[in-house]
């Protein structure tokens, strides 16, 4: 997928929500649980039922590893299912994975080319030669970790008053080859950093976890991180797939997918974004 079709979709459905799948055994309904394939059977029910709000996927690799090689195969047929009943889905596999030349290569042919995602995701500590081999890949994506939601990303990201880690991130990975095919990640609950982030970045897209169950507000995220093109993807996992654990569970991640759709649009008109 472009990047010319993504914002198309998100024109035409007026959403820019991605919905994370994060299949855990503890979690996930009683009645999947002793399924010959439970994460698949989660993850198509839940996809059946948010396909409609939505304008992207994220499944989260580490939850299908964890199960070994039958996790793999979840996540397999997982993505594969994406893309035939989802073509005008963006695919994006969060696997954080950063390493760098042949190592960083065979990462990006695993997720592009076997698993054939759109995106993955990439820690940048390793540097240049971590990230282009995933840029080298027409009509790919590389998303790039760069102002995270997490407890521990005081640590590192942002301890310098002046020219903080995370600026040096966006800045410097902007002059790497074919940087047109990066994206990057910013934690919603850091949405007083947008503005500087869009000063920085101004036409890339930002993939926002946080909204929701970790206390990142809509609103907030939208009023300081939108450009023209939307230039967000806003992503959901446990307030939508988790939503409830009886039989209904896929029906009602399907309602609150659409509830974030309907705010997202109310969000599109209130930007003036296609106006």
């Amino acid at each position: 997928m472009t990047k010319e079709q993504l914002v198309q979709q998100i024109q035409e459905k007026s959403s820019f929500l991605c919905v994370g799948l994060d299949p855990d055994l503890q979690k996930i309904p009683a009645h999947l649980r002793d399924l010959e394939d439970p994460f698949f059977a989660f993850c198509k029910a839940i996809i059946d039922h948010t396909k409609d709000y939505c304008v992207a996927y994220k499944p989260n690799t580490a939850f299908f590893e964890a199960r070994g090689a039958a996790g793999w195969q979840s996540l397999e047929k997982t993505i594969a299912y994406l893309n035939e009943t989802c073509p005008n889905h963006f695919i994006i596999a969060d696997a954080k994975r950063g390493d760098i030349g042949n190592t960083a290569t065979q990462y990006a042919r695993a997720f592009f080319e076997q698993m054939d995602c759109d995106a993955v995701t990439v820690a940048p500590y390793m540097g240049r030669d971590s990230v282009e081999p995933f840029l080298a890949f027409e009509k790919r994506f590389c998303v790039l970790l760069a102002l995270t939601s997490n407890q521990g990303a005081k640590d590192f990201q942002t301890t310098r008053e002046e020219a903080p880690l995370y600026e040096e991130v966006l800045t410097t990975s902007q002059t790497y080859a074919h940087s047109e095919r990066l994206m990057y990640v910013v934690g919603a609950t850091k949405a007083e950093y947008l503005e500087r982030i869009r000063q920085l970045v101004p036409a890339s897209f930002l993939l926002i976890p946080g909204v929701g169950a970790q206390g990142g507000k809509l609103d907030e995220v939208c009023a300081a991180g939108m450009n023209k093109e939307v230039g967000l993807l806003v992503n959901s996992s446990r307030g939508i797939i988790y939503a409830s654990s009886a039989e209904d569970f896929a029906q009602v991640a399907g309602e609150q997918a659409r509830v974030l759709q309907q705010q997202m649009a109310e969000e599109l008109k209130k930007q003036r974004v296609f106006s």
